[in-house]
């Protein structure tokens, strides 16, 4: 790469950050620093690098409508905050994608799970991960959209796509005082959420921000009126 195109590439990453990111309430100054250090743009396929750094979700797949995509950075950004993770915490990730969430997420606690349905994205994600040295992601192929047992309970959950109504099993599988993000609703309207867990086995909730994002897989659908 010439130092004109390297000089680009961080002016674009620049503007991401100050531009989109710190503009939608992202104030935690340790979270706009990890966008610098871990490089989004080679989590991104290579047809579509040109958008690493745009306020758009990537597609991951060749079914661009419904296939997995990329979290609009503002959003992946907005996640960290929201789940104040310690160097101390373990995460499940429900939908690993590229693997760049799992990145940042992986920075900040001490363990993060991540569970992809799709070996295609399970084997980009790791390659991904790998490239970067990122070792303390315990990547798995399979379905956690009713959570994932092996590694429970966990300090924080991440759903990286939107679900109709969120399971129970997921809340069951935080420690009290754990953190639960995900986008809960149908379209046109999707609220992004952080649940809470106490100690006596129920949680609060808290809406972020509303949003759109592209259905998680196998996702729990809400009961359907039927006429009989």
């Amino acid at each position: 790469m010439t130092a004109s195109a390297a000089l680009n590439i961080e002016q674009a990453r620049f503007n991401m950050v100050e531009q989109q990111i710190r503009p939608w309430d992202v104030l935690d100054q340790s979270v706009l620093d990890l966008l610098y250090v871990v490089p989004r743009e080679q989590f991104v396929p290579s047809v579509h690098r040109a958008l690493a750094f745009t306020d758009l979700e990537i597609p991951l797949e060749a079914d661009t409508r419904h296939g997995a995509h990329m979290l609009a950075p503002r959003v992946e950004a907005r996640i960290l905050q929201a789940l104040h993770l310690k160097k101390s915490d373990r995460v499940l990730e429900v939908g690993t994608g590229s693997g760049y969430l799992t990145a940042l997420l992986a920075h900040r606690a001490a363990q993060v799970v991540s569970v992809e349905i799709n070996p295609t994205l399970a084997a980009f994600a790791r390659n991904n991960l790998a490239r970067h040295g990122i070792d303390n992601v315990q990547l798995v192929t399979g379905d956690a959209s009713r959570g994932w047992a092996d590694h429970a309970p966990y300090d924080a959950i991440v759903l990286g796509g939107s679900i109709p109504i969120l399971p129970n099993e997921l809340l069951a599988q935080l420690v009290p005082g754990g953190r639960l993000f995900a986008v809960v609703g149908d379209a046109p309207i999707m609220v992004a959420r952080l649940y809470t867990s106490d100690a006596a086995g129920g949680h609060t909730e808290t809406d972020l921000f509303d949003t759109m994002l592209t259905p998680l897989a196998n996702a729990m659908q809400a009961p359907r009126f039927q006429f009989t």
